[in-house]
């Protein structure tokens, strides 16, 4: 059996379990952090997205520190590191309380908002962060001509897993609490998942004698172009050099402005449909048949990328980010409902596609984890903002139209530049590296 399939396993689960990391994990712990920190939500809220922010800023470092170290040993010392963090905020009231009684002449909630805001930047950083950034990685890397496939198998694992474990987190919540709940969870990272992790990871098949997709031979990292449909660039692009192409940005783009509307969407979901007249029964339902829309999409785009220019699927991201933009200025349509359904589905189901297989295709595996990494954090930076721009365009023009015209006209122009968005020509200084 070609080992990139066993690669691909143990990347889904590395991906999986990056959910204490993800906003749904964290969901599920916000009002007992609220109960048991004696901090308001909107403090909690700003520590979220100053940890946010502050984790995006170290993902392109930490994508180079992994180009040179490997999936292997970087994924397994951050599985040890996440399951730490865990076991971290589990005490956050007891550290709160020894650090307080310490620095006596330091208020409380100042004690209380630097902690957390420490615990959140390191659980979004190794969590969110690096631990998606190796998994995802290491898989792209393991396949060439079925990227795409391999790409889409996670993608739905994770989906589907990614709600089932925030369900189990709710019910271990309710059986153990929140603080045990987090401290076996970090336990079982730290112990048996990163010695598993350290066991069957492989960063590449070069490195075992195979070649992607299977075969003996390493594949050579440079040569001539194989064909139209080649999946791995045979020039390899370092970050800056990624960063003079348009295609670079234009793909940028598109994903961390679909981070950042649709984060903000959600977010702010119940009150969106309450001021277009719904109820919130009505806003919360929408999420399962968006789901569905996602799930399809992101097996069948997935599938689909082995085969078409990678500018498509862009513009279909594109094209689901000012769908949803519209809706949701003529969200009191009935109409508009089912059409924001749908491209909430759209982007969900592009995402994962659009934002992980171009930048092996376009710029190779070589610095493959600093540009996947300056990608995240750009990503992860609009995850953090969309939910603060809409609450902005809320206070200031007294509804959500302001921030969706606006994503919609920067998406309109990313759909212009979108034909141009080819695979990038190799600079002259990477060509002839690559040729001597």
């Amino acid at each position: 059996m070609f080992y990139g399939w066993i690669v691909l396993v143990i990347g889904t689960f590395g991906v999986l379990m990056t959910v204490p990391g993800q906003t749904i994990g964290v969901s599920a712990f916000t009002d007992l952090l609220i109960r048991d920190l004696n901090i308001s939500r909107s403090n909690l809220s700003l520590a979220y997205l100053l940890g946010t922010l502050s984790s995006s800023l170290l993902l392109a470092k930490a994508g180079r520190i992994y180009d040179r170290h490997g999936a292997r040993l970087v994924g397994t010392g951050i599985v040890v590191a996440l399951g730490s963090v865990l076991l971290f905020l589990a005490s956050l009231p007891e550290t709160v309380w020894f650090v307080s009684g310490v620095l006596g002449f330091i208020p409380v909630t100042a004690v209380t908002f630097v902690l957390i805001t420490t615990g959140f930047f390191l659980l979004r950083f190794t969590g969110q962060g690096v631990l998606s950034l190796v998994s995802r990685n290491m898989v792209l890397k393991w396949f060439d001509r079925r990227r795409g496939l391999a790409t889409a198998l996670v993608g739905v694992a994770t989906t589907l897993g990614f709600s089932s474990l925030a369900i189990t987190f709710n019910s271990l919540i309710g059986r153990v609490g929140w603080q045990m709940t987090w401290r076996l969870t970090g336990l079982f990272l730290a112990v048996p998942f990163a010695l598993l992790f350290l066991v069957l990871a492989r960063d590449n098949p070069a490195e075992c004698g195979l070649q992607p997709d299977g075969g003996s031979t390493p594949v050579p990292t440079s040569g001539v172009r194989r064909s139209r449909k080649q999946t791995t660039s045979t020039v390899d692009f370092t970050l800056l050099q990624a960063r003079q192409t348009l295609t670079f940005w234009v793909i940028l783009g598109t994903v961390t402005l679909g981070s950042l509307y649709f984060t903000g969407l959600t977010f702010n979901i119940v009150s969106i449909f309450e001021a277009a007249g719904y109820s919130r029964a009505i806003a919360i339902g929408t999420f399962f048949p968006a789901s569905v829309i996602a799930l399809i999409l992101n097996f069948l785009g997935g599938w689909i990328s082995d085969h078409i220019r990678m500018k498509y699927l862009v513009v279909v991201q594109i094209l689901g980010i000012i769908t949803g933009a519209i809706a949701t200025i003529f969200l009191s349509s009935p109409y508009m409902v089912v059409l924001l359904i749908i491209a909430k589905g759209i982007n969900g189901g592009m995402f994962g596609i659009v934002s992980s297989v171009p930048w092996p295709r376009f710029y190779g595996l070589l610095n493959l984890g600093s540009i996947s990494g300056f990608v995240m954090g750009w990503s992860v930076a609009g995850s953090a903002l969309g939910p603060y721009f809409f609450s902005l365009s809320l206070d200031f023009v007294g509804g959500y139209g302001a921030v969706s015209l606006l994503t919609a006209g920067l998406a309109l122009g990313l759909l212009v530049l979108s034909p141009l968005a080819n695979r990038p020509r190799a600079p002259r200084d990477v060509a002839a590296e690559n040729a001597t």
